[in-house]
């Protein structure tokens, strides 16, 4: 063998070891988990950050997201295993445990603390007040689903019986919701942003309140899980809740601007100004939440603008389908 096959040869070697090792990098190894989320909302900016931000795969995870439109579809994918984590209301846990699941679904990490809807009138009004409700015709959301009972807790608070004070309409979908609006049925509308925004710029009315501020804190948005998956996917949902908690100092510490730029990629037709103006509402009422941890008095909360909504059979403790083990790791290794 002359020198050059000499020298060729460990070069050869050296180079595919190196090949080899490449494979073998974090993208390789990394865990895939499927997310379902319930729709494709600014409300859920914290999640698309941990996207845009690489968090998910600096915990050496890859994140799949799928938007699964209705808290049932989305509880019926968890349920059957099409995906690992949901992103819903935490009532739709309540209901599968009312159920009797023996397998029963658990939240694990909160994206948002607060309803994130407004009350939108067909005209700027300055001088709003919630009396100007009784005698009209009020839009609300789909009955059963976290954003009517707030509403509906809302009313109660200011002293309107929605049965009897005004005419409610809550038959139509939730996709279809604003259209309607935009159609002429109406004085009033509970609408998520960037609507509420598209909406103002179109001239079409004014938001006079926010039902998120009225209803208090609350669970509002959970990522969950089944239990069987946590217990087999501890290590996997510790770094999940990882994630989602920087994206959420991150939320925290940066402008509406910069994070509707982080954001953008998955508003691919939405003008940058509104989702600005929707992050900007958001953040000013505190919506997105700063840790995952649920809280035990925002879960009472949540228990009773159920209860006030008839939902609840009996008020299910906290313990039973709630686990902060991993929210308070990930909460304790930020600071």
């Amino acid at each position: 063998m002359n020198l050059r096959k000499k020298i060729s040869l460990p070069l050869m070697i050296l180079t595919m070891c190196l090949s080899v090792l490449a494979g073998c990098g974090s993208d390789s190894a990394a865990v895939k988990v499927k997310i379902g989320e319930v729709t494709r909302s600014v409300f859920y900016a914290p999640e698309y950050v941990a996207l845009s931000q690489n968090f998910f795969k600096d915990e050496g995870l890859e994140a799949e997201l799928q938007t699964i439109p209705g808290g049932d579809k989305t509880m019926t994918a968890l349920l059957s295993g099409a995906i690992d984590v949901a992103l819903v209301g935490s009532e739709t846990s309540i209901y599968v445990y009312q159920q009797g699941a023996e397998d029963p679904v658990i939240n694990f990490a909160q994206l948002t603390q607060r309803d994130g809807t407004f009350l939108f009138a067909r005209k700027a009004d300055a001088d709003f007040n919630w009396d100007k409700l009784k005698g009209s015709t009020f839009l609300g959301q789909r009955k059963g689903g976290m954003p009517q009972m707030a509403g509906a807790f809302t009313l109660l608070q200011k002293g309107i019986d929605a049965g009897k004070d005004l005419t409610l309409i809550q038959n139509i979908d939730f996709a279809n919701i604003a259209g309607a609006f935009a159609s002429g049925t109406g004085d009033y509308v509970q609408l998520f942003e960037p609507t509420a925004s598209i909406f103002e710029r179109e001239h079409r009315g004014s938001v006079v309140a926010s039902f998120g501020v009225e209803s208090g804190y609350l669970p509002y948005t959970v990522f969950m899980s089944k239990q069987s998956y946590i217990s087999k996917n501890g290590d996997t949902v510790q770094k999940f809740t990882n994630a989602i908690q920087r994206a959420q100092v991150w939320v925290k510490e940066h402008s509406p601007e910069e994070i509707a730029d982080a954001i953008l990629p998955y508003f691919e037709n939405t003008d940058r100004d509104i989702v600005i103006s929707s992050v900007k509402r958001y953040k000013e009422q505190d919506t997105y939440a700063v840790d995952p941890v649920i809280d035990g008095k925002e879960w009472n909360n949540l228990l009773d603008v159920m209860d006030n909504a008839g939902e609840l059979k009996a008020r299910v403790p906290e313990a039973k389908i709630v686990d902060n083990s991993f929210a308070e790791k990930a909460e304790a290794s930020v600071k």
